[in-house]
């Protein structure tokens, strides 16, 4: 049976598909096509990685459509059934014969190899060489973004251009225009035997039935539209012999069974389906409302934002004994919950079991490192244990961590079925991995759970256990992979010649962090917990540690620079007899990410700051800050002093310590972090973190839940959230604290060169032409101007026709003094506008 899909997840070694009606299945790495089959055999056979050969991921993307050809209906140990696919041409095709290609025909191609003036295309067709021209791909590659060429194995879908020798030669283009516009026709003398999925038809309505409407289309060719596939803006609304666009969702050439799609997305070959927001999946709906039943398939369900949702006959009640009809009249109102997405469908797939709506976790982004959780054993082998976390979630336990000691003999302690505790060591919901640990020291520890090495503060007392014993020390891990060295001097109180004979691997011990460099990954920690450091000791305590108690966090003190260094400026404290030293990190110097460094690049050593906060002290550096709204949030204690006064509902202002494709860590005076999950960041889809927030960037964030037992705070960042009632004048506040900022900026560039700040946006300035750009901007300079890079784009060049050395008049649209660029405009509507 030959189907279209589209592409949901990729791994290294499988495609997994979206199919029509709910359905999945999958591509395994051996059914991409013959060349890519090959690269892998020649790579195994040699045992070394081939260049030519590209990882799945490097070459497929979820959201894309390709044709499948079902290749096997497996069936696992419980119940359910697997459906494994291929899309290699050459059994998608197979219909196909050299005699029976034409052009304008659309169809599968798999990139064979890469010749000077384009590639050789496989088409599956016997007798028949494809050969794309680079011209004809280069749009396609551009908008995929997957580098610079094609590579072998990735799948095409193909317009044949032209067909050369009786079939024997082919030339095609995946131009994505031409694609678009293609329609099958009759002159291309498709049959059922070849007829593919993906082709886009006029069709005839015949028939319309409660459940879906029959078409004929290409002539003689009969199908079936289900309800699911009928564009839900015209379902109610198709008669007999009206004329409609459809794309062929799957052929069956034994029943001669065809299915067909009026869904908008598919009506143009080479279009992708609407992917689902990703804080909507696993979300529970108090209300949704029954737009219609179907006895045999399930219920249709009108969601709260107004989008479709297909619940099927088993997921409609907890047995089938229990299912009443009568509660899914049109009307009805249900609570669910999303389980899945159906691609394919545009459709949200959603269930009514109680214990689903409940479950605590749905899907691998639900589970956060440092969870504890209850699985079963499913399987005992010599790298480690599997666990069954809930539907869908398994995890591996690996041996190390069967037990606090080590395990010779696991299966007379673990038997398949037990119900086992564990705890997430790792988790990356993108390559379905979970690491749990059965060690007990681990899963009942109450200390903090270190997952990064930005949380991993001198001091932190924590539980981590041992992966290396050698005469230089112990290599200790912790969760995420987050590991440090306990070097000799460090391992015990009294002196340890050999450290491989008093510590074993897999041991769990407490341990205290001494220093640790987040950007070099380098962790140093001390298994003495209550002892400090020696003065002779490496990490030394310095005599700036007493200044600790000195001042207070909040304190308000006036600063001069003494040095600037890259990331911030090394201050003095003024009135104090010790003239103590202190640290601004630059992100500190404002609450505008951008005005920080602005300030940061105009400052000068000897200026004084006024108004300066003590925040905190940390290793040997006092820490301060200039943020104007952190500063305002603890002068009028709209802060927390520790763990224990977070309340969920606050809201709090704070600053980005770190951004994770996870989330992102929030701090806030006093040392309290938390953090935003990703589908609490914005109120707008979030497709990578880095797109919304910047380290350093002061946010103010709703606490919307707290867990005392791993001392962890969860934040909501979205904008809609996170307002005190009166968003009028928090706005006003902020825009009048950025132009205090930047007057302030203007103030201080000044007083280095004051013509700068003469240059205001909408000033008319006198400029000669110095070169022209490739890509049709012009470089000018000017009295006025000196020591700037002033451009102009082509569009602000207007239609004049310009050469260098010649006098212009034009416009200041920006200065950027960070960079010292001028942009600026020569078009006649804006020199005319007046003053």
């Amino acid at each position: 049976m030959l189907l279209l899909g589209c592409i949901k997840e990729v791994s290294d070694y499988e495609l997994a598909i979206s199919l029509p009606n709910g359905l999945s299945g999958f591509v395994p790495v051996t059914q991409i096509s013959d060349a890519y089959s090959k690269l892998l055999t020649k790579q195994v056979a040699q045992g070394e990685l081939l260049e030519e050969l590209n990882s799945l991921p490097d070459i497929y993307s979820p959201g894309t459509l390709v044709r499948c050809i079902v290749t096997s209906i497996e069936k696992s140990a419980d119940g359910r059934r697997s459906v494994k696919l291929s899309i290699d041409p050459k059994k998608v095709n197979r219909g196909l014969s050299s005699t029976a290609l034409a052009a304008g025909m659309l169809l599968s191609g798999s990139v064979l190899s890469v010749e000077d003036h384009g590639y050789l295309i496989d088409i599956g067709v016997t007798g028949t060489h494809a050969f794309l021209p680079h011209q004809k791909a280069k749009n396609y590659i551009k908008a995929v973004k997957k580098g610079p060429d094609l590579k072998i194995g990735q799948n095409l879908n193909c317009l044949i251009v032209e067909v050369k020798n009786e079939g024997r030669v082919v030339c095609l283009s995946i131009d994505r225009s031409e694609v678009a516009a293609s329609i099958a026709s009759e002159r291309q003398n498709w049959s059922l035997s070849n007829l593919l999925p993906g082709l886009v038809v006029k069709a005839r309505v015949q028939k319309v039935a409660p459940l879906g409407m029959k078409l004929t289309f290409l002539s003689y060719f009969t199908g079936i539209v289900d309800f699911m596939h009928m564009d839900p803006a015209k379902s109610l609304s198709y008669s007999p012999d009206q004329v409609v666009k459809a794309c062929v969702l799957s052929v069956q050439p034994t029943s001669r069974a065809v299915r067909l799609t009026l869904r908008p997305p598919f009506l143009h070959p080479g279009g992708a389906p609407r992917q689902l927001p990703g804080q909507r999946m696993g979300a529970v709906l108090e209300e949704a409302t029954v737009k219609a039943f179907y006895k045999q398939f399930g219920a249709v369900f009108e969601l709260d934002d107004g989008t479709l949702a297909f619940a099927r006959l088993k997921h409609l009640s907890k047995t089938r004994k229990s299912f009443k009809p009568g509660a899914f009249k049109e009307g009805c109102k249900h609570k669910c919950r999303i389980i899945d997405y159906s691609l394919m469908d545009e459709m949200c797939v959603v269930s009514l079991k109680h214990q689903i709506i409940e479950a605590r976790f749905l899907q691998y982004q639900d589970i956060q490192t440092g969870d504890v959780v209850q699985g079963k054993v499913l399987s005992l082998k010599p790298i480690g244990m599997q666990v069954k976390v809930a539907d869908g979630i398994r995890g591996l336990v690996p041996s190390l961590h069967l037990s606090d000691v080590i395990l010779k003999q696991p299966e007379k302690k673990y038997s398949t079925g037990d119900e086992v505790k564990c705890r997430v060591l790792e988790c990356n919901p993108g390559g379905k991995k979970l690491i749990l640990t059965l060690k007990k020291s681990l899963v009942q520890s109450k200390l903090p759970v270190l997952s990064n090495y930005e949380d991993a503060k001198p001091g932190l007392i924590t539980h981590g256990f041992v992966v290396c014993a050698r005469e230089f020390g112990c290599i200790v891990k912790f969760y995420n992979d987050v590991k440090g060295l306990v070097p000799k001097n460090e391992l015990g109180s009294d002196p340890i010649s050999c450290p491989d004979k008093v510590f074993y691997e897999g041991q769990v011990l407490k341990v205290m962090v001494l220093k640790c460099e987040p950007q070099q990954e380098r962790l140093l920690l001390s298994f003495r917990l209550s002892s400090k450091p020696g003065p002779e000791d490496k990490w030394k305590c310095t005599p700036k540690e007493k200044q600790e108690v000195k001042f207070q966090i909040g304190q308000i003190v006036d600063v001069k620079i003494l040095k600037k260094k890259d990331n911030g400026l090394e201050v003095s404290i003024l009135e104090d007899e010790d003239n103590v030293v202190a640290w601004i990190p630059t992100l500190h110097l404002s609450d505008f990410v951008a005005t920080s460094k602005l300030l940061w690049h105009c400052l000068q050593e000897g200026d004084v700051l006024p108004r300066v906060m003590y925040l905190s002290h940390k290793g040997e550096h006092i820490i301060l800050s200039r943020k104007s709204a952190v500063i305002s949030a603890v002068q009028e204690e709209q802060v927390v002093r520790s763990f224990s006064e977070i309340q969920p509902g606050m809201l709090l202002t704070g600053y980005v310590r770190n951004v994770m494709p996870f989330g992102v860590f929030v701090e806030f005076p006093f040392g309290v972090t938390g953090l935003a999950p990703k589908v609490s960041m914005s109120d707008k889809f979030v497709t990578d973190t880095k797109d919304h927030f910047v380290v350093g960037q002061t946010v103010i964030a709703k606490v919307m839940s707290i867990d005392e037992e791993k001392q962890r705070v969860l934040l909501n960042l979205k904008v809609s959230e996170c307002s005190s009632g009166d968003s009028a004048a928090e706005s006003f506040a902020l825009l009048n604290q950025y132009f205090k900022e930047l007057k302030e900026i203007r103030d201080l560039l000044r007083r280095g060169d004051p013509s700068i700040c003469e240059l205001v946006p909408g000033k008319r300035v006198h400029l000669v032409v110095q070169d022209m750009r490739e890509d049709g901007s012009a470089l000018f300079s000017g009295s006025s101007v000196t020591g700037l890079t002033v451009t102009a784009t082509r569009y602000h060049l207007g239609d004049k026709n310009i050469a260098p050395g010649e006098k212009r008049k034009a416009i200041v649209l920006h200065v950027d003094a960070l960079t010292s660029e001028m942009y600026v405009s020569l078009r006649e509507e804006l020199l005319k506008q007046r003053p």
